[in-house]
């Protein structure tokens, strides 16, 4: 496709034409001329509003793109409702690909009851390969808003799901042919799969009725640097058992195979959740079927502890990505 916004016909064919999934709350959406959207609530709710881009990778990046700001509006406590997107695409781009892309965009709103609104689509010469980014539009009743910024002294401090999937997932379909060399069909097959466990609304929608006091999905820089993110923004400490925190198998062997950490790697699906009664939470969302570990408190000071048996040592402040490393 050539430079430059994305011709009409296009448009309508390879991106309108692939949403389908409609709010009542949204009442004014995508359109040919139309740069914003409009959206109507009640008098007792208010706006959470997230963006994020997804840069590190193209595989399944519109699939990447929705989850990651859905998931950010979970872990307000907020329910998704829509979706406005900027589609940035390098010169030698498909439209094929493009249609591929909105598909997948408008798979993950539909698994979510979530409306595309609308949105800017670009060939540039400015990016080498796609870039989505997703500016999130949710819903919180007054007063149930949540905040990284909750915890407190003494709360428990819960880990749902795995650590990694996100990560995993992407190595694992990126680095197939490296991993062969190694590792059964079976095992990369499952690792690639870990997509399927993406999205953290069904833990926020049992926290948020449990009472949690802070969430925060786990995303760049993995579960280490999301738990210094939780104990910097409440001004807690934290006192953490390594070994309680969840893992897959698939996850540890990939990690090992490319020498890099898989507590510092990339964790969407994985949500950190802050609660005064971690055992009353953990028990609502094992009978939602939702895995989940207590893996530490939150404590006076500023002391960020990891527990690995009788070793102790201090979480840093987060770093780069181990998904970089690899890619």
């Amino acid at each position: 496709m050539k430079v430059g916004k994305i011709p009409e016909n296009v448009l309508k064919r390879s991106v309108f034409k692939q949403i389908h999934t409609k709010r009542e709350e949204v009442i004014l959406g995508a359109g040919v001329g139309e740069d914003c959207a409009a959206v109507r609530l009640k008098e007792d709710e208010m706006f959470v509003i997230s963006t994020d881009p997804v840069t590190g990778t193209a595989t399944d990046i519109g699939h990447l793109a929705v989850h990651i700001t859905i998931n950010d509006l979970a872990s307000a406590g907020a329910q998704p409702v829509g979706v406005m997107l900027t589609i940035l695409l390098p010169e030698h781009t498909q439209e094929a690909e493009l249609k591929k892309m909105m598909g997948q965009i408008e798979q993950a709103c539909a698994a979510a009851k979530v409306q595309i609104m609308g949105g800017h689509t670009e060939v540039t010469k400015a990016v080498c390969q796609p870039v989505v980014n997703v500016c999130g539009v949710g819903k919180v009743k007054a007063g149930q808003l949540v905040s990284t910024a909750g915890a407190r002294p003494g709360d428990d401090i819960l880990a749902s799901k795995w650590i990694g999937l996100e990560g995993t997932s992407i190595i694992a379909k990126e680095k197939a042919q490296e991993l062969s060399e190694r590792y059964s069909v079976n095992l990369i097959k499952k690792a690639q799969e870990f997509d399927q466990y993406l999205s953290v609304l069904p833990e926020a929608a049992v926290a948020v009725k449990s009472g949690v006091t802070a969430m925060h999905d786990v995303t760049e820089g993995g579960i280490f640097g999301a738990l210094w993110e939780l104990a910097e923004s409440s001004g807690v400490g934290l006192e953490i058992d390594l070994k309680k925190i969840p893992v897959k198998q698939e996850t540890i062997e990939v990690c090992e195979f490319f020498g890099i950490n898989p507590y510092e790697l990339i964790s969407s699906g994985c949500m950190l959740m802050a609660s005064q009664d971690g055992t009353a939470l953990l028990r609502e969302l094992e009978k939602a079927g939702i895995h989940a570990v207590l893996i530490g408190k939150a404590t006076a000071g500023n002391d960020r502890v990891l527990r690995n048996e009788e070793e102790r040592r201090f979480l840093e402040p987060p770093k780069t990505d181990e998904l970089y490393r690899v890619l």
